[in-house]
């Protein structure tokens, strides 16, 4: 059968969500991309701290939320090329975290967001 996947390529998947600020998605989004992301989806964001207060510092109240599917096997990777990129990039601070995805409906879904290109094309 041509739409089957065999069960040894099976690899669990995750929501990887990342907060940035807004200037910065850009920049995290190409990031992400190296890590054989096929799925990204950007939204807008905002802390929950008072804005007259973050406005009186100085500081952007305007976020990036980036919610990626990813392989599990490549979280570990990918949140440490974050963390360094947090520590080293000016204004480049942000948070990033995963959870399970407990199901994906569809073989040809499952086959794109975990970039299984084996018999995407049969």
């Amino acid at each position: 059968m041509a739409n089957t996947i065999n069960e040894s390529a099976i690899k669990k998947l995750k929501l990887l969500i990342t907060v940035v600020d807004h200037s910065k998605a850009e920049f995290y989004l190409d990031i992400l991309s190296q890590f054989e992301v096929n799925f990204q989806m950007v939204t807008g964001g905002k802390g929950t701290a008072q804005s007259e207060i973050l406005e009186m510092l100085g500081l952007n109240i305007h976020k990036a939320v980036i919610m990626s599917v990813v392989r599990e096997d490549m979280v570990s990777p990918i949140i440490k090329c974050l963390e360094e990129k947090f520590e080293k990039i000016r204004n480049g601070k942000g948070i990033a975290f995963a959870v399970p995805l407990s199901s994906v409906i569809g073989v040809n879904m499952y086959q794109f967001l975990s970039n299984n290109k084996q018999g995407m094309e049969e």
